[in-house]
């Protein structure tokens, strides 16, 4: 009886100390809090820097596009020795990759 009677009196306290902890657990742990920032701030800058080298790549691939479509005589060439291995007597070819 005396529990019952104790727990009537203290029922504010016990209420806020539950919504403390309630707010706390939610505030660190839980879908939209502090951990879970951290992960997501990680996952968007992991996919910015993929964004960053993919847009590199295609502006590259762009540039070559635009010089086989304007017949650069020179890009050609190159691309005909690397990809045929191709080249006269009287040239050396070093490749550098």
């Amino acid at each position: 009886m005396r529990l019952i009677e104790s727990l009537k009196r203290k029922k504010f306290i016990l209420l806020n100390i539950f919504f403390t902890l309630y707010i706390g657990i939610n505030l660190i742990g839980g879908e939209r809090g502090l951990i879970s920032y951290f992960d997501k701030k990680k996952i968007y800058q992991d996919l910015e820097n993929k964004d960053r080298i993919l847009t590199s790549k295609l502006e590259d691939l762009e540039n070559k596009i635009s010089l086989i479509e304007n017949n650069d005589l020179d890009y050609l060439d190159m691309l005909y020795r690397e990809k045929f291995r191709y080249g006269t007597k009287d040239e050396i070819i070093i490749k550098l990759k």
